[in-house]
């Protein structure tokens, strides 16, 4: 057993240990939950560049001290000049993942630090920019070390980013990835960042840094205009949930997978499962991912293109009677196409009581690969997720939001609990959080949730399976069983693989003691006092 670390008043969770410690000064300086977040991702955006920057998307989910939960919903939307006609002149039958065409959508992330910050003044934040971005701006002027993640994390389609001169000069050592250890800088952001701390965040899409990073996207052939940053606005939502047994979960509504990532509590919920990594347990789980994948396949696209109510899928009837679709002797079939995807997942907890669950994400490791070399932002590949087939639930349009895989959920207790918890992973990032969170209530410690073994359905990266994926220490006996009922499954002896996600979990007591764990197979951990 692992021991779960413990604090009094206030915590941090991140997946690299520079990041909690910057939400742990803003906490210790009198900072709310909102305020070290806004810190922590400033700085993840700085350390962990395979997995998210300033230039991807970020969501929010907040819970005020008197109970109030809401969204924010900080997803770019595609440019002006992202037609499907101008792909096809291109010579393209898909959106290609790497490079300029891939490079499609306004960067969201910063416009989601704005929104969440306006909330935290009406909720008495006081810390300038300045402090909130003191310890991002440190990092990135005088270097940071490269993370094992990043040593260790092969990029899809690398040869395409070898082929982007501006990417491999920032990010590549000879035409080679970096060793962790290294020392990189990155002082064209940390110059974005001081001159944002005095301007303020709106500059990135209205200012000085919006007109130049506009210049650099012309520059480098992507489809998103100035006119594009002047039009984006981060927005407000309400949440979607789930009622279980004992608590009730919160998650972000479309464009995310938050529904899938709720479904799938909830059919497992009637699956009645009580024994704690039991062949029940697993088996259940793996069923209703499937459930819940084809859920948000059917359903899920930009917010304001919905044909169907998400919140339909989450009643009590609904679930049951999808989960009467699972059987403990056969399994159902998995068709659905993969998806992947690289990500951080963050949480805070300040002494009021506020709490968020945050994830912010370029999609695809180092995004389109597209690096803008005199604002230090590296934009995101998210809008590699719409079709140029106009039929498709999620067709490529100027001014849509693309599908995205984010989802940070938020669970409140009956019993006065408050837990806040997340993983990176694509389509993995429903079926971690259920398994971290189900091991919780099971009665699993938190870090021991979050380092247990874990399973992923679908495909990982490097493999073209698209079958169930277990890590080496589960039970052999579960996995002979699992495939006695149709359920055939890969075992990985790889310790860190980081295929099978990095999970956090926070879990505030109405004693106000925070329990605080990240995942062993990232960089991180949490911070508090």
């Amino acid at each position: 057993m692992l021991e779960t670390p413990v604090y009094a008043k206030a915590a941090a969770a991140a997946p690299h240990y520079l990041a909690a410690q910057a939400g742990e000064a803003i906490l210790e300086e009198g900072g709310n939950a909102i305020e070290a977040m806004v810190a922590m991702a400033a700085v993840i955006a700085v350390v962990y560049p395979h997995m998210n920057s300033i230039g991807g998307d970020g969501f929010w989910l907040i819970r005020e001290p008197s109970g109030k939960t809401h969204a924010i919903e900080a997803c770019g939307f595609a440019g002006e000049h992202a037609t499907v006609d101008r792909y096809k002149k291109a010579g393209y039958d898909k959106i290609p993942m790497r490079g300029p065409f891939a490079a499609l959508t306004v960067p969201g992330a910063i416009g989601g630090w704005q929104r969440a910050l306006e909330g935290s003044t009406a909720l008495g934040g006081k810390l300038p920019l300045s402090v909130l971005l003191h310890h991002a701006i440190s990092h990135a002027r005088d270097g940071y070390e490269v993370s094992h993640s990043e040593e260790r994390t092969i990029p899809n389609e690398m040869d395409g980013l070898h082929a982007l001169a501006a990417f491999a000069t920032k990010y590549l050592v000879e035409g080679e990835r970096p060793k962790a250890g290294s020392i990189r800088k990155s002082s064209a952001m940390a110059s974005t960042f001081e001159h944002l701390a005095s301007a303020g965040l709106d500059d990135f899409y209205r200012g000085d840094v919006a007109r130049e990073m506009a210049t650099e996207m012309e520059e480098a052939g992507t489809p998103v205009t100035r006119d594009d940053l002047k039009r984006y606005r981060a927005n407000l939502r309400k949440p979607l949930s789930v009622r279980l047994a004992d608590a009730t979960v919160y998650n972000c509504p479309p464009p995310t997978q938050g529904l899938a990532s709720l479904a799938l509590l909830g059919v497992f919920e009637n699956l009645k499962t009580s024994r704690l990594d039991s062949f029940e347990h697993v088996h259940g789980l793996v069923e209703a991912t499937k459930i819940a994948l084809m859920i948000r396949d059917k359903v899920v696209t930009d917010f304001d293109h919905l044909s169907e109510d998400p919140a339909s899928f989450l009643t009590k009837d609904a679930l049951a009677a999808q989960a009467s679709r699972i059987s403990m002797t056969k399994a159902l079939p998995f068709p659905l196409a993969p998806d992947k995807g690289d990500t951080i997942w963050m949480g805070a907890m300040d002494a009021s009581g506020m709490v968020v669950s945050y994830i912010q994400s370029i999609y695809w490791e180092y995004g389109a690969g597209v690096f803008l070399p005199k604002t230090g932002v590296l934009m995101q590949n998210r809008g590699a997720t719409f079709s140029l087939d106009p039929r498709a639930k999620n067709p490529l349009q100027p001014g849509r939001r693309p599908f995205h895989t984010l989802n940070p959920p938020l669970a409140v207790f009956d019993d006065g609990r408050i837990a806040c918890f997340g993983s990176m992973g694509g389509d993995g990032q429903p079926q971690f959080q259920a398994q971290v969170f189900s091991r919780y209530r099971l009665g699993m410690g938190v870090a021991d949730a979050c380092a247990a073994p874990r399973f992923l359905l679908g495909r990982t990266w490097g493999s073209v399976s698209t079958g169930l994926k277990l890590e080496d220490s589960f039970d052999p006996d579960l996995v002979r069983a699992l495939e006695r009922v149709g359920q055939p499954a890969e075992v990985s002896n790889d310790p860190n693989h980081d295929g099978f996600g990095h999970a956090g979990l926070m879990v505030r007591h109405p004693s106000g003691r925070i329990e605080a764990a990240h995942d062993p197979r990232s960089d991180g951990g949490s911070a508090g006092f």
